[in-house]
């Protein structure tokens, strides 16, 4: 799992656009080769910070589509502010990304 951030500042609003690989298995799906289901494996939530103080979470799960992308508007940050992000999958894997706003 990877994440992957763009931020932009304009008129004191900051645009960010975020995009994770991560494969978001349902579960459901049947390999083609085996004949068995493809296990589940989806991420669950992700977060973003700003000087320790949460401006987005969200939850994911199964119905989010492979290598999901976000995009999201947020007042407070500025220029050379750094936006922290965490996602945690099912299986309980982690991974972050930042952006330093230009």
């Amino acid at each position: 799992m990877t994440i992957k951030v763009k931020a932009k500042l304009s008129d004191g609003v900051v645009n960010v656009k975020l995009l994770m690989k991560h494969p978001m298995e349902t579960g459901r799906r049947i390999d083609t080769a085996t004949g068995n289901k493809i296990p589940a494996h989806h991420v669950n939530e992700l977060t973003c910070t700003w000087k320790g103080e949460v401006l987005f979470r969200s939850n994911l799960g199964p119905a989010v589509s492979k290598n999901p992308y976000l995009s999201f508007k947020v007042k407070g940050p500025k220029s050379g502010d750094e936006l922290l992000f965490s996602s945690v999958d099912n299986k309980g894997e982690t991974d972050q990304g930042k952006v330093i706003i230009p």
